[in-house]
């Protein structure tokens, strides 16, 4: 069963600079509380429909690697990419971008495709208990670090 979990905010900022900074995955160290690095496969170097990547995360003692896949790429509109481990998509995670009066508005959202079999393999490598509620408090705290880097 898919869950989606989806949170917005405002930044001041145009469409196409926040798309840049976030689509940029070797930057989302600076957003993530959990995924604290990402690097492109070889042969990619930035945001294209299928380009792959590794990101790099951890809670506390625990780390993990996760590999990404490009699904959507429309500068200043839409982000998203598929995330597996050990060739298991678990997750989808996702982009919006929508002009506003003052900038943009920006909605991160996630589809949790993880089956009931697998939850507490994933509780153990990642140590987390509760995926949904951790995963608003990351977005949100995302969604902020963007947001006060073009306060500046």
């Amino acid at each position: 069963m898919t869950k989606r979990l989806e949170i917005s905010r405002d930044i001041a900022a145009s469409p196409e600079l926040a798309y840049a900074a976030i689509s940029d995955v070797t930057r989302m160290g600076e957003w993530s509380e959990e995924c604290h690095a990402c690097e492109w496969h070889e042969g990619f170097d930035g945001p294209v429909i299928d380009a792959t990547f590794d990101g790099h995360n951890r809670n506390g003692e625990h780390e993990w690697t996760t590999q990404g896949k490009v699904i959507e790429a429309d500068a200043g509109r839409v982000f998203a990419f598929e995330c597996s481990m050990m060739e298991f998509h678990f997750s989808t995670w996702g982009y919006r971008f929508e002009p506003t009066e003052s900038g943009c508005r920006v909605t991160e959202w996630s589809d949790d495709l993880r089956p009931e079999s697998v939850l507490e393999f994933s509780q153990e490598i990642s140590g987390i208990d509760d995926r949904t509620q951790r995963n608003r408090m990351t977005m949100s705290l995302t969604l902020e670090r963007l947001a006060s880097s073009f306060e500046d």
